[in-house]
């Protein structure tokens, strides 16, 4: 569905045909809704606030807002499909929804889908420190969606995207606490445990590479490279301007460590 929106939003005359055709049709007023969300994101811009210009900051409010009517008439035509709701987190990130909003649209998404990762992880994002919330807000919430989610979920990557999200030190010591190495342990058990075809498994071998590798664990961590290699378009990479270098070097840096270890005497 969100290939579709992302479709939409660049150019949605097939969307326009469809909506024509089937004027009450639920998928299409989800889609709809959802590229209307996708929209005001890409006219934001993916810089920070402070390098978003004032054209681009109206842009993006009017739109969201405008996608409000959006997402309220798509879960009107199906009420038990999660989708639309799931569009408002990025809606509440955007507008400032106060928590305790955020709190009432979680609600209705966990009774829809308590174990949803897209969920999950764009409610983590309205949660941290840089968008609606603070550390100890997503970690809470991070926390408490991987202990109360089955195994094969990839929810255990919330913990990890938490400490990603928060984690401003220039050493590795605070990747190495008990914590952060029980936290990629449960995440290993969950990505053995997925479905191979789950759409978001590659991003949590991303996660799951880049901290073996800071937890010196480097077998471990390029055997997660050789099931991701050649996508690098996801967490830790996509923050960086040059996320293919960015990748590429840890990457190399891994193999290197293998083969060093291998060759080194008995």
């Amino acid at each position: 569905m969100y290939l579709l929106a992302d479709h939409a939003a660049e150019e949605d005359g097939w969307l326009l045909d469809w909506e024509a055709e089937r004027r009450d049709d639920p998928d299409a007023a989800v889609v709809r809704a959802r590229s209307t969300v996708i929209l005001a994101w890409k006219l934001r811009g993916a810089k920070t606030a402070r390098y978003t210009t004032r054209e681009q900051a109206e842009g993006f409010h009017r739109t969201l807002v405008s996608a409000r009517a959006e997402i309220t008439r798509a879960a009107a035509l199906n009420p038990d499909d999660p989708t639309p709701y799931i569009a408002e987190i990025w809606v509440a990130l955007g507008l400032g929804y106060p928590n305790a909003e955020m709190d009432k649209l979680w609600a209705e998404i966990s009774a829809r889908a308590p174990h949803h990762y897209e969920a999950h992880f764009s409610a983590l994002q309205y949660w941290c420190a840089k968008w609606r919330g603070s550390e100890r807000l997503a970690f809470d919430f991070a926390e408490r969606a991987a202990a109360g989610a089955p195994l094969g979920s990839l929810l255990t990557a919330l913990p990890l995207i938490a400490h990603f999200e928060h984690d401003d030190s220039e050493d590795t010591a605070a990747d190495n606490t008990p914590e952060m190495l029980a936290r990629v342990e449960a995440a290993l058990q969950d990505a053995a445990a997925a479905d191979p075809s789950h759409p978001r498994l590659p991003e949590l071998r991303h996660l799951l590479a880049f901290y073996l590798h800071l937890q010196d664990r480097n077998e471990a961590a390029l055997e997660q490279f050789k099931l991701v290699d050649g996508h690098v378009n996801a967490l830790p990479w996509r923050y960086r301007g040059d996320m293919a270098g960015h990748y590429c070097r840890v990457r190399d840096t891994v193999v290197r460590a293998v083969r060093e270890t291998a060759a080194a005497p008995a």
